[in-house]
């Protein structure tokens, strides 16, 4: 018996019924020979961490744009922070850990640089709309290792494709996700905001303090202790109506006061501009594509537009600011 059959075996004696198990798989669109040490999931965590799209997490902004100060979160702070809570949550009810990293680790690695602003610029220019979510996936599928994709399990792409709230991923794994990911933006985006003097505690309403917790730990502490309070034994992953009440409302509060707040989002319509500047640049000028996004286009049918949001998105900040100062100023300029 092999060490991965080993660990299958565990994961039958240890994990919940309700745990997705590996060797239970649906499997990938390519089939491949077995690895003699790592499950199926944990295979594609490790996939996703070595990937050239999950580095460039580390210079796309979360919520602050250019923020002064080495503190901040960044796309790859944040997917981090996911993946932490998650496994937490995943460990205590007997669920797959390695799913749900791996789902984790993946939910974002799709996004565009300069946030939300930039998913919302090429959502409003291409014609086949953008979300983060369905890049995601499309990035794991078909654009890493140069068109190859990742080929990865078909539970860890559900799980990428709907961690966002109007979805519901089939394992519960994902459903881990999904929560974690509404946990940990919430918790350190309001840290980040009083960091930056947006917020101050005394600002959150009380009777949210009173209900969660008075500091950006507890209310953390608060929301994964009701969600495994709340799922143990269940086929399901779910909040108490009075938490999870009170974490839409602080949500709706951070709406309010963070993410629509013109101190915290003044510099976001340029970001946006630039997006769309360098959006409209490529589909005018496609032979400046890299060439393996014109392969894309040439070989496997994609459309212009699609191969120029894949590759508009793939971009960093830094990355899309230097673009952007090489295409548009003049080099007396760029400085």
């Amino acid at each position: 018996m092999t060490i991965r059959e080993e660990i299958e075996e565990r994961e039958y004696r240890y994990l919940s019924p309700f745990a997705s198990k590996s060797r239970d798989s649906a499997g990938r669109d390519v089939m491949e020979e077995e690895c003699d040490i790592r499950p199926v999931y944990q295979r594609d965590r490790d996939r996703i961490i070595h990937s050239n799209s999950f580095r460039r997490l580390k210079d796309k902004t979360q919520v602050f744009l250019a923020p002064e100060g080495d503190h901040y979160r960044t796309r790859l702070t944040h997917t981090l922070e996911v993946s932490q809570n998650a496994r937490t949550i995943a460990k205590a009810l007997r669920l797959n850990e390695d799913l749900t990293e791996a789902i984790a680790l993946g939910h974002d690695i799709g996004h565009t640089p300069f946030g939300h602003a930039g998913e919302r610029a090429l959502a409003s220019v291409c014609p086949e709309g953008f979300e983060h979510n369905v890049q995601s996936v499309r990035v794991v599928e078909v654009l890493e290792k140069r068109g190859a994709g990742l080929n990865l399990t078909k539970e860890v792409r559900d799980g990428i494709l709907n961690h966002k709230t109007n979805s519901m991923p089939s394992t519960l794994e994902g459903r881990i996700v999904r929560f974690s990911d509404k946990i940990a933006y919430i918790h350190h985006d309001m840290d980040d905001a009083i960091r930056g003097r947006i917020l101050s505690e005394e600002d959150i309403p009380k009777e949210l303090r009173n209900t969660l917790g008075d500091t950006t730990t507890k209310r953390f502490d608060c929301f994964t202790h009701d969600i495994i309070r709340n799922s143990e034994g269940k086929n399901d992953i779910c909040m108490s109506d009075e938490i999870s009440e009170a974490m839409m409302d602080l949500r709706r509060f951070m709406f309010d006061r963070v993410y629509t707040n013109p101190l915290v989002k003044g510099e976001e319509t340029k970001a946006e501009r630039l997006v769309i500047f360098l959006y409209e640049y490529y589909l005018d000028n496609p032979g400046e594509l890299p060439e393996e996004y014109i392969t894309l286009v040439r070989e496997r049918g994609t459309s212009i537009e699609r191969a120029v949001c894949d590759y508009v998105s793939s971009m960093t900040d830094r990355y899309a600011i230097g673009v952007f100062n090489k295409l548009f100023l003049p080099d007396s300029w760029d400085l």
